[in-house]
């Protein structure tokens, strides 16, 4: 039936999907803490009389009890394929022909490295196998949602095109804004939409209020149809249950409002009910959706984990910076033949800071072998910068292997004529959603004019559609040839620009030092070819954007094209320009750097070191320290903790985003861990308080909990992890064992956050002076409240804030009694 679900969605149905299954198990014998998996393996007819309540009520949809399906989630006991082919047969079962069934993955719980553990092969592997289950089993659509994580969601939807043909619907959830690694709403969608899934949505976390936000920030880009499910309020706890507080029809009167905003699909998440359901499609029979069409149209869109940046002809001129390139650099060339990437790391902040919005990333040398040094560069590049990156290689392997590691959309430079280079690169670049250079090259000869590379470009663009290619991934190289040796090279670039743009509609980019090859005064040569070409229609450019000459051009360009209102970027930035002065200092496209002066000055000091999340630079830096005589406790308190909580001040500020937040814990754990001996040899140096931490009993997420154990641990806490499903019994005598000033508790889903007032009710009744602190994506200071916990964290910086009050609090009420 995959034909027919794609067919509702291009005729512009509403699409009505069921609500919950956690709280519907939970009303139908699922115990605190047990695996709604396991419970549905054992009891599938409970399944099968819920997927029936939600049918009877109106919805089109039922969702297979598999969030938890994949090997990372499941118990040992349970086969993923062969659990979700059971769950998938019986939602398919009750559809029947009456409605359609939507095979349910969630997130893994782990996070892709470099933040995590989890490779993306691993990770496409554990998805492919429960996706493979539910098409077995008679999925109609693979619904992968509440996810958090960009680069998990695109290897659950490469392992569902490689298992199945069933459209695809994606869906993340956000808080304050963005997801919890940092990618908003508008860089979701224009991701997914390179991916080219069927159904983008959000589900989770806020009511229907405030996910309407979170579709009003999708809407100025979406041109794949919108799916929205929020949970019925905020949760709160009643007699020992969690319940949500919308009402069904209070629910329904306000989902009418989506398909208004041109929402296609519709339904609910926690704590939504048949009822809930029933409401909702009495209420949809008399809205249709108001079609809108996107009010901005870029020709591409490249993103990283947290950031868009849109190419083509409205749209401001986009500078790619060249600099991460050996060719000609010899001391680049030994790092990268060393297998160190330092000075790379440091020419992308001074590029950025330069004004490049895209850095292009190439590894070749002799005696390097790039499929193993630019997946890891570009995974070094991507977890601490938010521009967008551009791939550059020969060697397919390589680039493929940069993909897979690569949170967003990046770009591939390049594809030629050359033989077989689209047949191989063509299919990588679409499963990826990686836009690519078009390079109008056949054989061994240079198209010299533009006649002879429209042909070619013509040429590949028809092997692209056969290759099912959209046009939206292509971005053709205009092929700027030296002037030097072929006088009318820059008469046929201009040329070249004007027709892709006239015939075909596709944005171009080119090469802009190649231009002036050979010649003095290059960069008077290169900055007016660029107006030029600018007034032609040329949307990118690779260069080196510290270039004085180049950097006027653009912003005098961009005022003269009307796409720097009122020239405000102009005047703040050349108000006090002179002809012939020093190069003006262009504000950085990146907020995780300085000006390239300011990151090259203090790049050397510890403080800096731990805020840009130089693990590879510290050791050297504290060693320096200490040998120049620095004490370790000084250190640490004057330098490093300062540092760590100027991160925390970016955190809180959305300045910083998980991704950045993790690697400074994890270079100032590796200082930490450094000045530890030295710190236990000074005299009088106390030992700080003894914490525990946990994920409750029945709940296996713990990437949160992690994350406040790294924080804790560099504010020097003693910290003891139990790790996850640990019952509330072992906690607390844990925290006896440990004399513990403080329990910290974790929990992400609805059905275990009630396990987090046991603890706190043992606590109380072993009579022990702990306090405890509580925390996770369901969990909110109400809750907290109810519980009787003695704090609440949102987040893991907030975390170290109140795990220092409360210990503090412990401790006085210790020097009180005694």
């Amino acid at each position: 039936m995959n034909d027919k679900v794609r067919s509702l969605i291009r005729e512009n149905n509403i699409l009505l999907f069921d609500g919950a299954m956690g709280t519907q198990l939970q009303d139908r014998g699922l115990q605190p803490g047990q695996s709604p998996e396991e419970f549905g393996d054992r009891h599938p007819e409970v399944i099968g009389a819920i997927h029936a309540d939600y049918l009877q009520a109106g919805a089109m949809f039922l969702t297979t009890n598999t969030f938890g399906g994949t090997s990372f989630k499941l118990p040992h006991s349970l086969d993923p394929q062969a659990f979700n082919r059971k769950m998938a047969e019986v939602a398919r079962g009750v559809a029947g022909t009456r409605g359609f069934v939507a095979g349910s993955v969630g997130p893994t719980g782990e996070l892709l490295a470099p933040l995590g553990k989890a490779g993306f092969a691993e990770l496409v592997d554990a998805f492919a196998r429960q996706i493979s289950g539910l098409a077995q089993g008679g999925a109609d659509l693979i619904l992968i949602e509440t996810q958090f994580d960009l680069g998990e969601i695109r290897a659950a939807v490469v392992a569902a095109r490689r298992v199945c043909d069933l459209p695809v619907a994606v869906s993340m959830t956000f808080e304050s804004g963005t997801s919890l690694t940092g990618t908003s709403p508008l860089t979701f969608l224009d991701t997914m939409q390179n991916l080219g899934v069927d159904l983008i949505g959000t589900n989770c976390s806020l009511g229907p209020e405030g996910l309407e936000e979170i579709v009003r920030a999708m809407l100025p880009r979406a041109r794949t149809p919108l799916l929205v499910q929020p949970n019925a309020g905020l949760p709160i706890l009643e007699n020992g249950r969690t319940v949500f507080p919308l009402q069904p029809q209070a629910f329904a009167e306000r989902m009418t409002r989506f398909p208004a905003l041109g929402v296609q699909g519709v339904g609910g998440c926690c704590g939504t009910s048949p009822a809930h359901v029933r409401a909702m499609a009495k209420a949809m029979r008399e809205v249709r959706i108001n079609l809108q069409s996107p009010t901005s149209h870029p020709d591409m869109v490249l993103t990283s984990r947290s950031t868009s940046v849109c190419v083509g002809l409205e749209e401001p001129m986009v500078v790619i910076g060249e600099r991460i390139n050996p060719t000609g650099k010899k001391q680049l060339t030994a790092q990268f033949q060393a297998g160190e990437q330092s000075l790379a790391m440091e020419m992308a902040v001074q590029q950025i800071a330069q004004g490049a919005r895209i850095l292009d990333v190439n590894v070749g040398a002799p005696m390097v072998v790039e499929e193993n040094l630019l997946p890891e560069l570009v995974s070094r590049l991507a977890a601490r910068f938010s521009a967008p990156l551009s791939i550059d290689s020969s060697k397919v392997e390589a680039i493929g292997a940069a993909l897979e590691c690569y949170p967003g959309s990046a770009l591939v430079n390049s594809i030629s004529g050359e033989a077989g280079r689209m047949e191989s690169l063509g299919p990588l670049c679409k499963m990826f959603g990686a836009p690519f250079v078009l390079l109008p090259l056949a054989g061994k000869d240079l198209p010299e004019t533009s006649t002879q590379r429209l042909k070619i470009v013509e040429s590949l663009l028809r092997k692209s559609e056969d290759l099912g290619i959209p046009r939206h991934l292509i971005l053709v190289d205009a092929l700027a040839l030296t002037v030097s040796s072929k006088p009318e090279s820059a008469k046929h670039c201009l040329q070249t620009i004007r027709s892709c743009r006239e015939e075909w509609n596709l944005p171009t980019v080119l090469g802009l030092s190649n231009i002036s090859f050979g010649l003095p005064a290059r960069e008077l040569l290169n900055s007016t070819f660029l107006t030029m070409a600018m007034s032609h229609g040329l949307c990118a450019v690779i260069a080196h954007p510290g270039a004085r000459r180049v950097q006027e051009a653009l912003a005098a360009g961009e005022v003269l094209l009307a796409r720097d209102p009122q020239a405000k970027s102009f005047v703040r930035n050349y108000s006090g320009w002179a002809a012939g002065d020093g190069a003006v200092t262009v504000k950085a496209a990146d907020s995780s750097t300085a000006s390239a002066g300011a990151a090259r000055k203090e790049v050397g000091t510890l403080g800096e070191a731990v805020i840009q999340g130089e693990k590879e630079r510290i050791l050297e830096l504290l060693e320096q320290a200490l040998d120049s005589g620095g004490q370790a406790g000084e250190l640490l308190d004057q330098q490093l903790i300062p540092a760590i909580m100027e991160v925390g001040r970016r955190y809180e500020s959305r300045e910083f985003f998980l991704p950045q937040l993790i690697l400074s814990a994890e270079t100032m754990q590796k200082a930490f861990d450094r000045l530890t001996p030295l710190l236990q040899e000074q005299a009088g140096s106390a030992k700080k308080a003894s914490i525990v931490m946990a994920t409750v009993e029945g709940d296996i997420h713990d990437i949160g909990k992690n994350i406040v154990c790294l924080m804790l641990r560099n504010m020097g806490y003693e910290v003891h992890d139990l790790g996850k499903d640990v019952p509330a019994r072992a906690i607390v005598q844990a925290a006896r064992e440990k004399q513990a000033g403080l329990i910290g508790l974790s929990a992400l889903m609805t059905t275990t956050m009630v396990r987090m007032e046991d603890t706190v009710r043992l606590v109380k009744e072993f009579g022990i002076n702990t306090k405890v602190m509580v925390g996770g994506a369901v969990v909110t200071q109400r809750f907290a409240d109810m519980i009787g916990a003695d704090g609440y964290a949102p987040d893991a910086v907030a975390a170290v804030r109140v795990a220092a009050r409360l210990i503090e609090e412990t401790t006085q009420n210790q020097l009180t009694a005694s």
